[in-house]
């Protein structure tokens, strides 16, 4: 789709300087676009780039200029590059088909509009809302229930009575509402406990690949609207993320440990048991949260066990001088002077 710089403006609520009749019909990075591309510039660090690049367009903070380039100026360049990107360049419409391989209960609810790949198995009893995508050798378990507007790439799997909301991406090889890691010694073995609960998952939520949520033991493992995973994500049974929070790749979060909203998880996060990470909490990367512990509402932890991150800094600083500081001692102990 090709716009106007000025459409763009209108669209974005931006302030125009330049050609307004510049064509736009995509976006790319500044050292790859052509002409015909929209970038964005954020930071001055970045301006050089900017300038060279062969873009005409340019998304930028009130008050700088480039000369040559259209500029947009908006409060925030890099948010409002996503919504022009968006506007630009839409997803495909689904276009409603059902592949003939595909396997299919009679009793099975399909809303219209709905593209069903090669080999899917879609069980008694699941719903599947209108313009949703299901790709190549995904499986619907009984009763599950996806909603509008969804999109299961290949290999997706859904356990029996999983829930998707609305505008739900999952991407291959995720597994939804497998059992929960639960088991309980006794009589010289360990039994398992019940995982008779389900999966929630709220609308606009995107996991990434091979990624899998447990199902709850008893009740529901919940995952609320705008929660972004990453891939190779492990959320056990009965952990609930609140809205709008990220979690990156490889992080574990055990079972019954809380979320909040607005919450972030860097890489490798390791969170053990019956955690909870209040509203607008950051754990950096590899941080390790004990069982039990809570991190308060805002505040940012780094390491492991996880700490405050100005204390995290401060041990890693005399961390770092352990060999110099052993040294001092040891020539200390011998009488041998500096």
């Amino acid at each position: 789709m090709t716009r106007t710089a000025r459409e763009l403006a209108n669209y974005l609520g931006a302030n125009l300087h330049g050609d307004s009749s510049v064509p736009i019909s995509g976006v790319a990075g500044p050292d790859r676009a052509q002409a015909h591309h929209l970038i964005y510039l954020d930071s001055p660090r970045h301006e050089e780039r900017a300038a060279r690049s062969a873009a005409l367009c340019v998304l930028v903070k009130p008050g700088t200029r480039l000369t040559g380039k259209t500029i947009l100026e908006l409060a925030d360049p890099k948010f409002s590059f996503v919504k022009a990107a968006q506007w630009l360049m839409p997803e495909p419409e689904p276009r409603p088909t059902v592949h003939p391989t595909a396997i299919i209960a009679a009793d099975a609810n399909i809303a219209g509009r709905v593209s069903i790949g090669p080999y899917v198995v879609i069980e008694e009893g699941a719903e599947i809302g209108a313009n949703t995508t299901i790709e190549a050798f995904c499986f619907i378990g009984r009763g599950a229930r996806i909603g509008e507007d969804c999109r299961l790439h290949p290999r997706v799997t859904l356990y029996a009575g999983v829930r998707l909301g609305n505008r739900v991406a999952i991407h291959s090889g995720s597994v939804i509402g497998s059992d929960g890691f639960g088991y309980v010694f006794g009589d010289g073995r360990y039994w398992k406990f019940p995982q008779i609960g389900t999966v929630t998952i709220g609308d606009d939520v995107e996991i990434g690949a091979n990624s899998t949520i447990d199902r709850g033991s008893l009740d529901a493992t919940e995952i609320a609207n705008g929660v972004k995973i990453d891939n190779l994500v492990q959320v056990a049974h009965n952990v609930r993320i609140g809205e709008h929070s990220v979690l990156a790749a490889q992080t574990g979060v055990s079972g019954s440990s809380t979320i909040g909203k607005r919450v972030t998880v860097g890489g490798q996060v390791g969170i053990a048991d019956h955690c909870t990470l209040e509203d607008g909490a950051i754990a950096g990367a590899q941080a390790g949260i004990p069982t039990g512990k809570t991190i308060r509402s805002g505040q940012v932890v780094w390491g492991t066990p996880a700490r405050p991150l100005e204390k995290f800094k401060e041990q890693y600083a005399w961390f770092a001088r352990l060999p110099e500081l052993a040294a001092r001692i040891r020539r200390l102990e011998e009488g041998t002077p500096k």
